[in-house]
Order: structure tokens, then sequence, then C-alpha cells
């Protein structure tokens, strides 16, 4: 009998999946990029900014086709502004990139270190997290500020945008491995998870043991199912039912500032104020000044039955709030509003109603603002300012990967720090237990 030769040994990605061969690329691209220097990497985070001012109209032009298209479905404006793509906004996110590049790098920071009573060297040190999975809707800059800080805490990253977004998320996730491997890092640093449909998507949530770490970026329901249905662990972003809280005792022409910054300077983002609550004593001069701005502004207001009044001959639109409005996250030009009889009553409101992102009071007393400060257990909490300053860029962190909601590890704007974790290193003298 003639025996058969044997047949050539299978690659072992032939019977992967596309999202698994990604995943596995990005491990093998993590492990080398853990160990390097910090020139390195912020050689190819310079080169990543140029390659998008360079290429800007490629980039702008495949996004005009996700715009087209979400225009044609009907979709929102406010969303169809978190998708657009201008040369402008393309030079600021390259600008982004170019700040994230200047941050000190996290990997090899010493957490804490002592001496041991029986003479071992012991330290915490700072450790990329190793392959970190992005999934996100309709933002396009999410692509490169993801990238950006995952590369300079020393990680790969595996980026699933929303089929909305395809074209666009394409076009700059070329751009940016291009950039990278001409900087001679391994190009599978960024890689665009392959497949438009929720396969994929599941597949990912499920790559436990392939992908460290997973950060949702979106609205409330694709957060909760990728917190309910990953077995690769979570870092949980949330939305943002944000509050401003006008005290007895503010400052009018303040309070007006902060609210209008708040709630209209960009309303389709997760820090804008979704939520107004008044003192009962300032309402009758806050109140109609606040109004009118606010339909200066194009806001219409969801009041409750205190507010309701002061509209009574102002140019404001106020419709009666409902129940849903409380929990709301408009990302539109809308703002509920209710008049409260005192600060414990606005945190209590906050308490039963918040996501957790940000709230902000506006006063003049020292006690009002320590106690608020005290009360509200949210990421951030601000003391006459801006919602809108609960930002990575703005707390100087440079572009952000998120804005975590939980408590576990990460909380508040997620920078360079939160995408590391930690080993310890032993150092003895022959030391035995």
């Amino acid at each position: 009998m003639t025996s058969q030769s044997a047949s050539p040994s299978m690659n072992p990605y032939d019977a992967m999946s596309p999202v698994a061969q990604a995943a596995y690329r990005a491990r093998a691209a993590a492990a080398d990029i853990a160990p390097l220097p910090r020139a390195a990497k912020d050689d190819a985070l310079l080169a990543m900014a140029d390659a998008l001012e360079v290429r800007t109209a490629e980039i702008v032009q495949a996004n005009a086709e996700d715009v087209a298209k979400a225009r044609e479905a009907g979709t929102s404006e406010s969303v169809v502004d978190r998708l657009t793509l201008t040369p402008e906004r393309v030079r600021a996110i390259a600008a982004d990139v170019r700040h994230v590049a200047a941050l000190p790098d996290p990997v090899g920071e010493v957490v804490r270190g002592s001496t041991l009573p029986n003479g071992l060297d012991l330290r915490q040190v700072r450790v990329p997290l190793g392959v970190v999975g992005i999934i996100y809707e309709a933002r396009p800059n999410v692509t490169v500020d993801a990238a950006a800080l995952c590369l300079k805490a020393g990680n790969a990253v595996l980026l699933r945008g929303s089929s909305s977004a395809y074209a666009s998320n394409t076009a700059l996730v070329r751009v940016l491995r291009d950039a990278v491997g001409g900087a001679g890092l391994p190009a599978d640093a960024v890689q665009l998870v392959p497949g438009e449909s929720r396969d994929s998507v599941r597949e990912l949530m499920r790559a436990r043991g392939l992908v460290d770490v997973l950060i949702p970026r979106g609205g409330a329901s694709l957060i909760r199912t990728v917190v309910e249905e990953s077995t690769v662990p979570v870092i949980e972003t949330g939305t943002g039912n944000c509050h401003v809280y006008v005290d007895a005792e503010a400052d009018i022409d303040m309070a007006v500032d902060i609210l209008i910054n708040s709630k209209a300077q960009r309303v389709s983002v997760c820090n804008a104020a979704e939520t107004l609550l008044v003192h009962q004593d300032i309402a009758p001069r806050f109140l109609p000044r606040a109004l009118e701005a606010l339909a200066e502004a194009g806001v219409t207001v969801h009041g409750d039955e205190r507010v309701l009044p002061y509209a009574e001959g102002s140019k404001a639109t106020v419709v009666p709030a409902t129940a849903e409005d409380w929990e709301t996250e408009y990302l539109s030009y809308d703002i509920a509003a209710a008049v409260v009889d005192s600060l414990d009553a606005a945190v209590a409101h906050i308490r039963l109603w918040t996501s957790g992102h940000t709230e902000a009071i506006v006063t003049t007393s020292q006690a009002a603002a320590r106690r608020f400060t005290q009360l509200v257990d949210s990421t951030t909490v601000a003391v006459n300012a801006s919602t809108r300053f609960t930002d990575g860029g703005q707390f100087g962190f440079g572009a952000e990967i998120g804005i975590s909601t939980q408590k576990l590890h990460a909380r508040g704007p997620m920078g360079l720090p939160e995408l590391t974790s930690t080993k310890y290193i032993v150092t003895g003298d022959g030391h035995i237990r």
C-alpha cells in the first residue's frame, strides 16, 4: 500500500475568524510595544498627527460618504454633528495627538515602594493593560483619540465603531497604521475590528484571553449591552444626565452664563447639562432671565408645575415635564427644569435621577458649596463652573478615552494612567521565606 505524504501543517490563523486573527495580531503588537521607551512611542504619535494633516482631504472625503448616508437615513442633526469631520476638526484632532505625545509616559511610574523590614525592596509600577477594545458609536474622532492614548500607554487597540462611520473609520485607521508602521512600530497596534455586523461586536465581547479590557462609548443601550453581555472585563462609561443647581445665594449673572454654556455650547456631548434645578428663593429673580436666555439659544424647556408660570409672557418655549424628562439624556436643544425647596431637595433629585456623570452648583455660599460637594456622588462636581469642563482635554489629561461612571479602577475622565495596570517588582538578596 502506497503511503501518502503528510500534508503541510495548517497555519493556525487559517482556522480563526477575522476578529480572532485581529486580536492575535494585537496581542503580538502589544508585547512588542510594552517595553518601548517613551521616545519611540512619541515619534509614532507625532507621525500620526502629521499624517492626519497631510491626508485630511482623503479623510474628509470618506467622512462625507457617512454623513450623506446618515442624512438620507433621517439621522438627527445632533448625531450628524458628532459624525462630521471638517478640515478644522481634523486639525484639532491632530493637535490632540501632539498633546498626548507631550504628556508624561505613565509606563514604569512607581506608584508606591518601600523597603520591607526583612530587607526586600518592593515597588508597584505601572504597566500597559495589553489589548484594549473600544466599542463606540458615530464619533470618528474617538478612533484617533483611542489609538493615540492606547499607544502612548503601551497598549494595542482594537477599534469597533458603528457602521454609520465605517468609511470614516476605515480611512482614519488606514492613515494611522501607515504612520505607525512608518515610525518603526508594529502597525497592528492599531486595528479596525473586521466586519460591520453585530456578530463582530459579539465576538469581540467574548474574546476573553485575547482582549484584556473593553471600553464602550456611546448611548445607554450600547453601554448596557456591552456590560451585560461581555465576558471580557469592561470599564463602564456612562451617559450624561448632568444637572445644574442654582442655589438661593447664587450670582444671577454667573448662573445664567454657566447654564447657557453647560446646555448650549455643544448639545451633542455627554457633559452637556440636561436638567436645571432652581432654589425656590431665587426662582422669581433667576428664572425669567434664564428662560429668556435659553430661548435665545434655541432651547426648549421641559418644566415642572413651578417653572411653567415663569414662561407666561416670555419668548421661551416651555412644555410640561413628564417623569421621563428627569432621566433623559437629550443630546439636543432641550432641558428639563424644576424648582426645589432647598439644597437638600436638589441633592435628593440628583440622587434619584443622575447618571453619575457631572453635577454643578452655582452659589456664593461656601457652606452650600461644601455641602453640595460632600453629598453629591458623581464623577465630577463643579462649583461655579460649567459642566462642559468634565473632559480629559480640559483637565489636562490629553484626549480622553472616555468618562467612566463606575467606581473600580477608573472614575471620571480617563487619561493615560487609567489605561495602565500595575505589577509588583520584588528585589531581594538571596531572600527565602
